[in-house]
């Protein structure tokens, strides 16, 4: 998915820039509603664990492979605005350190592998939950939902700048065909990556999650109330205390 330098014509490509800096621009601001003291280091783990994967790929089909997109998933875990953050501090890393990408393709792939995907998966995410039950399990199939369409998303995204300010000799219907076809299937294998990490933060720490908050019950310790005429309050009945 990473869109090399020259690939888009430099107008489209500027006007992709311009529209990254905007909603990176926006990401920052959101994003003090939704960091405080516990969320900002899984940010941080985040965005370190979307970096280690999208440098993992796996076959795809017909010798091609895919890796993770992550901007599904960052958004889930840290919230919309953060996963931007998330995501567009990995792409600017890599373009910088690896080449992936690069330097004035950066507007062009934030857009598309940060800003369309987040929209998309988690604009998707959060309508399944509000008709879903309000259990672990709806929250990690509506995650997988997110994630599988997120990725065609954003290649249909890509094929779109693409028949504006394309530069290579390929017709448009070839492009479209090659890329939405094989996001697809990219999609089932970040959806599976998606459901499996926001099921095993559930399970630990669901009050990090994200777009389950509010929706999962917290824990509950319950200590026994003493009773009058009992020594030590044996046998009395159970409050429930927030965990």
């Amino acid at each position: 998915m990473h869109v090399p330098d020259g690939f888009i014509d430099a107008p489209v490509s500027v006007a992709a820039g311009v529209v990254a800096v905007a909603g990176v621009g926006i990401a920052l601001r959101g994003a003090r509603r939704e960091l405080d003291d516990r969320t900002a280091p899984l940010a941080g783990l985040t965005a370190a664990f979307v970096f280690a994967a999208q440098m993992l790929n796996f076959p795809v089909a017909s010798g091609t492979s895919g890796h993770l997109l992550g901007g599904a998933l960052a958004a889930i875990l840290v919230g919309p605005y953060t996963g931007v953050l998330c995501v567009s501090v990995v792409l600017l890393m890599q373009a910088l350190l690896f080449a992936d990408g690069g330097l004035t393709a950066l507007g062009v792939n934030i857009t598309l592998m940060a800003l369309v995907t987040v929209l998309v998966g988690y604009g998707l995410f959060w309508s399944a939950l509000r008709v879903l039950p309000k259990t672990k399990a709806s929250v990690a199939g509506s995650a997988f939902a997110a994630a599988v369409v997120s990725v065609p998303a954003s290649a249909a995204a890509f094929t779109v700048l693409y028949a504006i300010g394309g530069t290579a000799d390929v017709s448009i219907g070839t492009v479209a065909a090659a890329m939405i076809g094989v996001h697809v299937l990219i999609g089932i294998g970040e959806a599976l990556i998606t459901a499996v990490t926001v099921s095993s933060v559930l399970a630990v720490r669901p009050d990090l999650v994200h777009g389950a908050r509010g929706l999962i019950k917290p824990l509950e310790l319950r200590t026994t109330k003493p009773q009058p005429g009992s020594p030590g309050g044996a046998g009395g009945p159970a409050e429930p205390s927030r965990a």
